[in-house]
């Protein structure tokens, strides 16, 4: 029988990451994996309470398909507050299952078929995919390690034509950790003002910035009309599991949105609603005292890496390093494989994110600075023994 799959979805790679980690799952428990972009922190007990608290109180239905007004107020106090953008819980907000979900929203909403949409690589597995699977079409920009990885907004522009619908950004980016400068900003958003275009910005990092001050292109004046604000807690607030997200943006994109969230996943769990008002009112302290322990990993381990002979630009922010392999001889899966193998470190081979992440490696500092410590003594001796 001839397959049923449709030809867009059957086109489509399956995550380089998650293939890869297939093979790590049968390599033992003995190996230290700098892979998986997940913190190593439990998420805090007063979050974990709430959860309890909750249930033992019943609170086990379902919520309105933006979800809870509650939670809606909070995330327009915090955004207000630390990204200085100020959005109607009513009408301005929704609340998503994890970031991916909005991400798929916001391009379903926008994407009549055959629309560009502008965004940068090495990225995040998911946006070329995603983008794919609403009909629309991929337009990567390249970031460079020469530039630390930071996108240069005139590479935009260039990238523009008269079928671009958005652009989507990423910053602190997955998988470079680089970040962008208020004037990197600034320019991006002159540019989407000048031709007329939505920006779809996913600042799920954003909280883990460790040089200088994150800046969300949403406040920007004349942004915010343009802008669909994506953001989380599974990074910043260890709560992966929860599978929590939101969009903030113009009411009638907000609203489009919904229309397909309705239809698709009606709500988020309301129990993970109830941990994440709790994680906004009194969740700061812990998030900062886990940022400034990815801190201490990452000058360490890009210190180390540098060392070795890996050259590793310093990450602004998130927490991965995307160290340059070539020296090594070795092509970036060749290099992940025989790590994984002979000295049993797990990393990501750069081209999970883009074909220009040839020749890298993406490293998670999101294990414990030990375990990191140890990881590097064996990368040492497994380059030694190659050159």
């Amino acid at each position: 029988m001839k397959s049923r799959v449709a030809e867009h979805i059957a086109v489509l790679p399956k995550s380089g990451i998650r293939d890869f980690f297939e093979l790590v799952n049968s390599m033992g428990s003995d190996v230290i994996s700098l892979g998986i972009g997940e913190p190593d922190f439990v998420t805090p007990w007063h979050v974990r309470k709430s959860v309890i608290s909750a249930m033992e109180k019943g609170r086990t239905g379902y919520t309105s398909n933006l979800g809870m007004l509650s939670l809606r107020e909070e995330i327009s106090i915090y955004v207000d507050k630390y990204y200085n953008v100020k959005y109607d819980p009513k009408t301005e907000c929704i609340i998503t299952v994890g970031v991916s979900e909005a991400l798929d929203l916001i391009l379903r909403a926008i994407i009549t078929p055959g629309d560009e949409i502008i965004y940068h690589e090495p990225c995040y597995v998911s946006y070329s995919p995603e983008i794919r699977m609403a009909h629309g079409v991929p337009v990567p920009v390249v970031t460079k390690e020469e530039n630390s990885f930071a996108l240069d907004p005139k590479d935009f522009e260039k990238a523009i034509t008269p079928k671009t619908k958005a652009i989507l950004l990423n910053f602190p980016c997955n998988p470079t950790g680089a970040s962008l400068t208020p004037e990197n900003v600034r320019e991006i958003a002159n540019i989407a003002i000048k031709h007329d275009l939505i920006v779809i910005t996913d600042e799920i990092y954003s909280e883990l910035t460790y040089d200088g001050n994150h800046v969300s292109i949403a406040s920007m004046p004349g942004m915010r009309e343009r802008t669909i604000f994506l953001h989380g807690f599974s990074k910043a607030y260890a709560m992966t599991g929860f599978r929590m997200g939101y969009a903030c943006g113009p009411a009638h994109l907000i609203d489009a949105m919904m229309k397909i969230h309705q239809y698709s996943m009606l709500c988020a769990s309301i129990i993970a609603q109830e941990a994440s008002i709790e994680a906004l009112q009194h969740g700061r302290g812990e998030m900062e005292k886990m940022k400034a322990e990815y801190c201490r990993r990452r000058n360490m381990i890009v210190k180390r890496l540098n060392e070795i002979g890996l050259k590793c630009v310093m990450p602004k922010g998130a927490f991965y390093v995307f160290p340059n392999i070539t020296s090594s001889g070795l092509s970036s899966k060749e290099f992940a494989t025989r790590l994984l193998q002979e000295e049993k470190v797990a990393v990501v081979p750069g081209t999970a994110f883009s074909e220009f992440g040839e020749g890298y490696v993406r490293c998670a500092y999101a294990t414990s600075f030990e375990n990191i410590e140890e990881a590097m003594n064996r990368i040492e001796k497994f380059v030694k023994k190659i050159k």
